[in-house]
């Protein structure tokens, strides 16, 4: 098989990239770090340059790439393949206290598969070895081809903590016509079922070494990853500042895990604080309900967060969600005078995103 060597900048590493594999994958697969989000074109966070040789751009998304920086030598690494031997220079900015765990492909065997909130469905996978992830990071799934359509791949963030390295849950929101979530994981997959998955993935990771108060924002299955990073921080006691969680729902049929963060929250009182927020259900239908009404609080995740500091200086943020509730979210951070290099984000595109266009951010370079 054809390969190329691409040559890093300004690492110096040099690593061989087979014909028609990305650039990205080879790097990982390697040890070598780049910046990236989306893995799949769309958000741009691992755009770089072309300092020598051809490359083909692959399925890069025209917004995330335009027609003139491609003119001008830039590259998406999560699409580009290499033509030639090619050397590329990345904005890499690494935390030294995060160790790099190699992308690695896995079997994964499915356990558990159960609905846990509207449209919402816990995954359960056994790989089959342990695998090394920071908390916040995902695995890519191979969909397999079926009823004529063929293998497409997908990817979810991992919800358990790296503690558990080889039983890992993921949480899967419904997409209506989505292929790997509609068609699969609501419908054709099964316990039992064998999957090809690869890891781990993703910059969207719990900074071990700060001891800020960390404020996560979370909308949907956005709370995966963060669920990840509240294990981690407290069962392992691996974060030395308090957590606070705001995790949004449109009612409570829509949150998941409740029990789950109130009982962490009530094991560790100083450390851990849970604000599940309804955006469209008032005190009053959750106390007609029978439920405590002091129990949640009401507006979107971005509201009560507004509501309940008069300042986030000092802080660190993690945003996780859907493109707008991300970008409403980062809004709210830095008019509360937390600046973007305090605030870690992670978009959730999905395949409709990605045929728009994606989604890009004026505020905070991707």
């Amino acid at each position: 098989m054809t390969s190329y060597t691409v040559t890093v900048e300004p690492l110096g590493r040099e690593v061989e990239c087979a014909e028609g594999q990305t650039i990205l994958d080879a790097c990982l697969r390697n040890g070598v770090w780049l910046p990236h989000s989306c893995t799949h074109g769309t958000c741009a966070t691992c755009k770089a340059e072309v300092l020598d040789g051809d490359v083909d751009h692959g399925a890069s998304s025209a917004f995330a790439l335009m027609d003139f920086e491609r003119d001008e030598g830039k590259l998406l690494p999560c699409c580009a393949t290499p033509r030639s031997d090619v050397v590329i220079e990345a904005d890499i900015d690494v935390d030294e206290s995060i160790e790099v765990f190699p992308v690695q492909d896995y079997t994964a065997t499915v356990v558990e598969l159960s609905d846990i909130a509207e449209q919402t469905r816990r995954l359960v996978v056994e790989l089959d070895r342990d695998i090394g992830f920071n908390a916040g990071q995902y695995l890519k799934f191979t969909v397999p081809a079926a009823d004529g359509k063929p293998s497409v791949d997908r990817t979810w963030s991992i919800g358990s903590a790296p503690g558990e390295s080889r039983r890992l849950e993921f949480h899967v929101r419904r997409v209506p016509g989505g292929r790997g979530t509609d068609d699969w994981v609501f419908g054709s997959l099964a316990v039992g079922d064998q999957v090809a998955v690869s890891g781990p993935y993703g910059r969207f990771v719990l900074h071990t070494a700060d001891d800020r108060h960390a404020i996560l924002v979370g909308g949907g299955t956005g709370t995966a990853p963060l669920k990840s990073m509240v294990l981690h921080a407290l069962e392992a006691d691996a974060y030395a500042g308090p957590l606070t969680l705001y995790a949004g729902g449109r009612t409570r049929a829509w949150l998941y895990d409740v029990d789950v963060f109130r009982r962490l929250a009530k094991e560790h009182p100083d450390r851990f604080t849970y604000r599940p927020c309804l955006s469209e259900e008032t005190a009053d239908d959750v106390a007609a309900s029978g439920d405590d009404p002091a129990a949640y609080a009401y507006g979107t995740v971005t509201d009560v967060l507004a509501e309940d500091h008069e300042t986030l200086t000092g802080c660190a943020g993690y945003l996780c969600g859907p493109p707008a509730m991300v970008e409403a979210a980062l809004r709210t951070m830095m008019g509360k005078r937390l600046f973007p290099r305090d605030i870690h984000r992670e978009d959730f595109f999905n395949e409709a995103d990605k045929a728009a266009g994606g989604v890009k951010s004026p505020l905070i370079k991707r």
